[in-house]
């Protein structure tokens, strides 16, 4: 029986590009526990989490029996104690499923993707630490492309995130996405340091 698979934690705020580097890590046959995918799911299926949700924000969450994301979205939007009620339910049950997750894996190494890695203590339920950073103004650039914001309007989610310090502080390996250092080579060499530290530790 092989010993349970690496974790690895990917975080970096918006724009950084974190998805796109996830991405990379799946074509190499790794398999990438996607936190905020998850979490919606979870907010559908975990009957505990349903209740919760329900008891501190109201029935009206759920329509049919199915999430009301705008709803919710509108009850916590500006609201930063709604917010925190919302992760301190939501969080400690993805960071259970992705263990669960990750336990269940026959791989070497697995991945959890979290733009709030260390917000909502998933770094602690992981081996090692890999941020993505890039310029902000690229990262700003790059997110109104992608989401059709304001440039002021993704500036203010950026000051709303930890900053790119203090997650390559935080981390054991940073990957930069700055469109003059190829991406792909420093995947591939943490892909190999990954896997012969399952080997030899």
């Amino acid at each position: 029986m092989s010993a349970e698979a690496l974790r690895i934690g990917v975080t970096g705020g918006i724009g950084s590009g974190k998805s796109v580097v996830c991405r990379m890590f799946a074509l190499l046959g790794v398999p990438v526990y996607d936190s905020d995918r998850e979490a919606k799911r979870l907010m559908g299926e975990d009957l505990r989490l349903r209740e919760g949700i329900v008891t501190r924000f109201g029935a009206a969450c759920y329509r049919d029996g199915v999430l009301d994301r705008a709803y919710l979205a509108g009850r916590v939007f500006g609201d930063a104690q709604a917010l925190a009620d919302l992760n301190a339910l939501v969080h400690p049950v993805v960071r259970r499923d992705f263990r669960q997750w990750a336990a269940r894996q026959q791989v070497p190494y697995v991945i959890v993707e979290s733009a709030v890695l260390f917000e909502s203590g998933l770094d602690r339920d992981v081996d090692r630490i890999v941020t993505v950073s890039a310029p902000e103004e690229l990262r700003i650039r790059r997110a109104v492309r992608r989401d059709g914001s304001t440039p002021e309007a993704v500036s203010r989610r950026v000051r709303a995130q930890l900053g790119d310090a203090e997650r390559e502080r935080r981390a054991d390996a940073v990957v930069r996405n700055d469109d003059v250092q190829p991406v792909w080579p420093q995947v591939l060499a943490l892909d190999g340091q990954f896997r012969r530290a399952d080997g030899g530790e």
